[in-house]
């Protein structure tokens, strides 16, 4: 499957969530419901993947999580905030370079229509 297919079929997934939810709910909710709906689909993903960060020549095991990581080609970071801001956006990009991931999907659950909440991204 391309990642356009797979980033496709993971937006389709998030608009079923927030068709039942709507916005206002808190970012564990969204992400649990969108594992429940990736997995229904038979989407292959991961929750909560840490991802170590290099530092010079030593390895911090302490470095972050990503939200979901499908299929290890897209990395997902959730959010439920007002508005998303620059950092979101720098921090997803990060994120993508430091888990060697191409492709990320930047989705924000409060807002009226989820198709102005999320942003693709590609490296």
């Amino acid at each position: 499957m391309a990642s356009d297919d797979l980033t496709g079929k993971i937006i389709g997934a998030a608009i079923a969530v927030h068709r039942q939810l709507g916005p206002g709910l808190l970012e564990s909710v969204y992400e649990e419901c969108l594992a429940y709906e990736l997995s229904q689909r038979a989407i292959p993903f991961e929750r909560q993947k840490g991802i170590a960060v290099m530092y010079g020549e030593i390895q911090i095991d302490c470095g972050f999580r990503a939200d979901l990581i499908v299929d290890q080609r897209v990395l997902i970071e959730l959010k439920a905030v007002e508005q998303i801001a620059p950092v979101h956006r720098a921090q997803v990009l990060t994120y993508m370079k430091l888990a060697g991931i191409q492709t990320g999907l930047l989705i924000n659950f409060n807002v009226e229509l989820l198709k102005k909440g999320n942003e693709r991204f590609v490296l």
